[in-house]
């Protein structure tokens, strides 16, 4: 029977979601905890995408093929009873066999959050400090240059000469509350960093260094060096996973 999986984890104490030969790992601890249910067989999880160290994720789903007999209740309760504490499955749902976790999904929404007030040292897993004042109105107006499809591959840390660099962003928002700024971006797919990489020009936009319409011509250039630089994992988060 073939599961999917909604579940949260804090992205802290782990080297990122895809197991890594000597590292600690999200998908590591799913797979651990997935295989005792399974009669300790080897069983793969398969998520809706990877995230990087220190990110973490609010909503994340992956499907896994469970070869025992067991209802979706009891699943998600033999799962949280094998996790540690910093990974939680919110819900389980049996779907069909053909059914996949990552080319299914329609939608995906990433959270980043930055501290401007006074350093917070407990939050500073949980939220970029920067602990500088931004000129959050320039930022508004950078980030619309975002919306709509676009080769992304100025904001794509990896060589990706070879590689479909074209995303569109349907959503892209910042707010501001109590001097933490919040960024959202809502799209088809992102790359691996690309939403790190907007964040990190646009506090450059937020720091008066470079004007907002230059995000277009980054954009347009296609030239990572162009970008500046990759905004810190702490602070990121997979919000939201629509089928």
């Amino acid at each position: 029977m073939r599961f999917l999986i909604k579940f949260s984890y804090d992205g802290s104490a782990y080297a990122g979601f895809q197991t890594q030969r000597g590292l600690n790992t999200i998908q590591e601890q799913l797979e651990n905890a997935a295989s005792i249910v399974n009669n300790h067989q080897k069983t793969v999880i398969v998520a809706t995408g990877r995230t990087d160290k220190g990110v973490h994720a609010l909503c994340q789903y992956a499907h896994v093929d469970i070869n025992v007999k067991i209802t979706e209740k009891k699943l998600k309760r033999a799962l949280n009873s094998n996790l540690p504490d910093d990974i939680h499955v919110i819900e389980t749902k049996q779907v069909a066999d053909d059914f996949h976790a990552r080319y299914n999904v329609k939608e995906k929404e990433y959270t980043y959050k930055i501290n401007m007030g006074e350093y917070n040292p407990l939050e500073r897993n949980y939220v970029f400090q920067y602990n500088y004042k931004l000129d959050i109105n320039n930022m508004k107006e950078a980030i619309k240059y975002f919306l709509g499809e676009h080769d992304f591959r100025a904001f794509v840390t990896d060589n990706k000469e070879k590689e479909n660099c074209i995303r569109t962003i349907t959503k892209a928002t910042i707010s501001e509350q109590d001097e933490i700024i919040t960024i959202k971006f809502t799209g088809n797919g992102f790359l691996r960093y690309q939403v790190r990489n907007m964040v990190g020009i646009l506090i450059k936009v937020g720091e008066n260094k470079i004007s907002p319409e230059t995000v277009e011509k980054i954009l347009e250039s296609k030239d990572r060096t162009k970008a500046g630089k990759t905004a810190p994992a702490e602070g990121l988060y997979l919000s939201k996973v629509k089928y």
